[in-house]
């Protein structure tokens, strides 16, 4: 990472720690972050880090928010540029896979806060993501089933929930061939048989 200017705004200086968490999580497993390790990154002492985030558990807080703040923002816009909604559902699944192209440590971190035993901010934050994007998701099927263009008799929680799984299943297995660039080739085949499955005929 560059060099910092050693005074930043307080605001600017938690933006950073965020976005080296981030990168660090794409190196590294993100259990073995240590705030030495993101203090370091930074070119700053650990005392410095601590005088904007308490502890390392307020750190993993503020990324789950900048996560959640960053993807539904592109999902809300991909769904408010799209012509329909299933131009919407194509729209968010690639869009989120270019999230995940650009960040490949976020995946790494929302799969690692959810095995957490504890109820950590951090995991609240990842629900709490969860939650909208599936919400998101299940009322464009709605949606789609409304005005004829999905499958009348189409489960729409199961669909929503096939959804989320597609992409994740993308993520699993670009992690297990270490080749997150993968996941941007292979998605429009996987949302190609998501979609047949959709439009299919009772």
């Amino acid at each position: 990472m560059r060099a910092l200017p050693k005074h930043l705004p307080a605001d600017e200086r938690k933006a950073v720690t965020v976005e080296t968490v981030v990168q660090l999580a794409a190196e590294q497993n993100p259990t073995d972050i240590t705030t030495a390790a993101i203090a370091q990154r930074m070119g700053l002492t650990q005392g410095a880090l601590f005088r904007h985030f308490p502890n390392k558990s307020a750190i993993l807080q503020a990324v789950m928010e900048w996560v959640a703040e960053r993807l539904l923002g592109r999902v809300d816009k991909a769904i408010a540029a799209a012509a329909s909604p299933l131009a919407a559902l194509e729209a968010v699944f690639l869009a989120h896979i270019d999230f995940i192209v650009q960040h490949p440590g976020v995946p790494r971190m929302l799969f690692g806060e959810l095995q957490r035993a504890e109820d950590s901010p951090a995991k609240q934050m990842v629900r709490t993501l969860t939650g909208g994007y599936g919400a998101r998701v299940q009322r464009l099927i709605e949606q789609g089933k409304a005005q004829g263009e999905l499958a009348a008799d189409l489960d729409a929680g199961a669909a929503a929930t096939l959804f989320v799984g597609s992409i994740q299943g993308l993520v699993m297995q670009s992690l297990i061939a270490g080749n997150v660039q993968a996941i941007r080739a292979n998605a429009p085949g996987v949302f190609a048989v998501y979609r047949r499955g959709l439009v299919r005929s009772r």
